[in-house]
């Protein structure tokens, strides 16, 4: 089974380690809570992590006591597999939840009710989803064969940006923080794209990437051109400059490992984390 995370940059570390043995253990809803029910994505409040969303096939569950306890907030939510989530940074109450089938839904009062926002977009799968830090009513999402859309309104409308990647699984987004109009795009069997331009276009930064499976992407938050990649066969891949070269740096992980999740924590630069399945 192949898991997102979308976890915040002030996550605590024993935070994060709890979430990733809970995320790849088997869960399912019941009675509010998580059991035997796989989550596909997760998301934390970067105000108050102990606030956390989950994404499963039932839709979407929340804690606010760090994982505790879970309750199923899905009101106004009409498609319930959720495979990507993502919080609005300067304002956590707005969150949005990409869909099997039915685009993108936004709740703006921390997950009470939901509101689909896909005018423009459309009705395949949103496999992973992107907010500028900067300016977060941009939005980025990446969908299964058709592209990447764009909304710069919170949602209200979408554009495809990325004539060059339809027909392609997005299966991960991320945005330099240093500098959003940079965005990476990693393409299940496709290796890495990237764009300068805020998603206008797009090019491909792949070199000494020899898996392009490409499950996860993480940027180190203080020297932006530090990039990490989780393949499916390959471990990890590290670029130093942008993503123009990749180098494996896979020592204590066996070659067979499908990199998941790659998490680079703000508070320790010097540390990095990865999950596999």
């Amino acid at each position: 089974m192949k898991v997102r995370l979308l976890v915040t940059e002030t996550c605590p570390k024993f935070l994060w380690l709890m979430l990733s043995i809970f995320l790849f253990s088997p869960f399912i809803a019941y009675a509010g809570t998580l059991t035997y029910l796989s989550a596909s994505c997760l998301a934390i409040d970067p105000l108050t992590p102990t606030t956390i969303y989950a994404g499963t096939r039932s839709g979407v569950f929340k804690s606010t006591d760090g994982g505790g306890n879970w309750t199923p907030v899905n009101t106004g939510l009409t498609d319930l597999p959720v495979a990507s989530l993502a919080i609005d940074p300067l304002t956590p109450d707005t969150v949005y939840v990409g869909t099997q089938y039915g685009g993108v839904f936004k709740s703006t009062d921390g997950g009470d009710s939901w509101t689909q926002v896909s005018t423009g977009l459309t009705d395949l799968p949103v496999a992973s989803l992107a907010i500028d830090p900067l300016t977060p009513g941009t939005v980025y999402a990446g969908t299964h064969y058709g592209g990447i859309f764009k909304s710069t309104n919170g949602g209200d409308s979408w554009t495809q940006v990325s004539i060059e990647l339809t027909g392609v699984f997005i299966d991960f987004l991320v945005i330099d923080p240093l500098t959003p109009a940079t965005i990476y795009a990693g393409i299940w069997n496709g290796g890495i794209y990237k764009s300068t331009n805020e998603g206008d276009s797009w090019m491909e930064a792949g070199t000494g990437l020899t898996d392009r499976q490409v499950n996860s992407l993480a940027i180190d938050p203080f020297t932006s051109t530090t990039i990490y990649a989780g393949t499916r066969y390959g471990g990890v891949f590290k670029s130093t400059n942008g993503g123009d070269d990749w180098t494996a740096v896979n020592t204590g992980l066996t070659d067979e490992m499908s990199v998941a999740y790659l998490y680079k924590p703000l508070h320790s630069p010097h540390n990095g984390f990865t999950s596999s399945s």
